[in-house]
């Protein structure tokens, strides 16, 4: 074993200076700083592992609420939480492809595989972006307060609203007029605050009018607080008597009966530390990607330029391609953390 070994003169080993295993400084910083980074989000998630340990019959399951696509409405679950995650790790193949031009000294593939990964970022930053305002807008049902105290989601297909026929006037609209625009954001508003009472409602304008709206179907209420009466994990309530309890609470004219999306003080699809905890870490590892992004403009523009082909090689590359890929790394996590476990 003593052949293979390198003795090192006292000026070398005390000398300091030496680059170990002969990596950069700029990649070995990238590598600290990645290491804390990766326990930032651990610490996180353990976090969120032990809150939802701790309601686990209450925690919303991840196909229910993330079931919608743009321009097609709902019905596909995780469908584009899916597309997301598969947009997300072609950049990361992009830019090996871009690490691997850099290595050849191959700028316009370098800059050809860039502009590749910043597409793909930027689609996975909009489709978060778009994610949230479904989250935050809720579902056309929302989750409703029962008699007991007992508070269930409600799942179902919801009937068209067909329009308001206004039965007295108001600010801006006369008697005898018919809404057709903005439906349900007035039906989600109005239910919200209180101000449907008897399949009428009061409009923002304080006109009063009829709700006229067709069927729901397949309505069924899910249990996720307790009450007097109702538990958590209790059989679904189905049928004419789930549409019975949940008209109940829209028409009972009271506000907070109906909770519509979620904010950091409630939420529509579990309990209030869902929501807290799928914002802070979805919109910190958002964060993350938006920051790549921003950094891989810079680096295509340098390149553009032709920086680093005169310095003689692109660790710069290479080295915004280890954060690149640490960002598409923890994104499984928390795709597997918050979607399907």
């Amino acid at each position: 074993m003593s052949e293979h070994s390198t003795k090192l003169d006292s000026k070398t080993l005390w000398g300091g200076k030496e680059s170990p295993f002969q990596t950069s400084y700029g990649k070995l910083m990238m590598w600290f700083f990645l290491v804390s980074d990766a326990l930032t989000f651990s610490g996180l998630l353990i976090a969120y592992g032990f809150t939802r340990h701790d309601a686990q019959d209450a925690w919303p399951i991840g196909e229910e609420t993330f079931n919608s696509m743009p321009f097609l409405g709902h019905g596909y679950p995780l469908l584009y939480v899916a597309l997301m995650t598969f947009i997300l790790i072609v950049s990361s193949v992009t830019m090996v492809l871009a690490v691997e031009s850099g290595h050849r000294m191959n700028q316009k593939g370098v800059v050809k595989w860039l502009i590749a990964t910043i597409i793909g970022g930027g689609f996975f930053v909009g489709s978060q972006a778009w994610e949230w305002s479904h989250f935050i807008h809720g579902s056309e049902f929302g989750k409703i307060e029962l008699p007991d105290g007992s508070q269930a989601i409600v799942k179902g297909h919801f009937g068209e609203l067909e329009n308001f026929t206004v039965i007295e006037a108001g600010m801006h609209h006369k008697k005898g007029a018919v809404i057709k625009e903005e439906l349900l954001h007035e039906f989600q508003h109005a239910a919200a605050n209180g101000k449907i009472k008897d399949g009428t409602i009061r409009l923002h304008d304080g006109s009063l009018a009829k709700i006229n709206k067709e069927e729901d179907h397949e309505m069924k209420l899910i249990i996720k607080r307790d009450g007097s009466k109702n538990k958590v994990g209790d059989t679904p309530i189905l049928g004419k008597a789930a549409e019975k309890i949940y008209y109940d609470a829209v028409y009972a004219g009271e506000k907070n009966r109906v909770i519509y999306g979620a904010n950091l003080e409630q939420n529509e699809y579990g309990p209030q530390q869902y929501g807290q905890f799928f914002f802070f870490i979805t919109g910190f590892h958002g964060f993350h990607v938006f920051s790549g992004v921003i950094i891989n403009i810079i680096i295509l523009l340098g390149v553009i330029s032709g920086t680093y082909q005169k310095r003689g090689h692109y660790e710069m590359v290479e080295k915004t391609g280890l954060y690149w890929h640490f960002v598409d790394l923890v994104w499984v996590f928390v795709f597997t953390f918050f979607y399907l476990v």
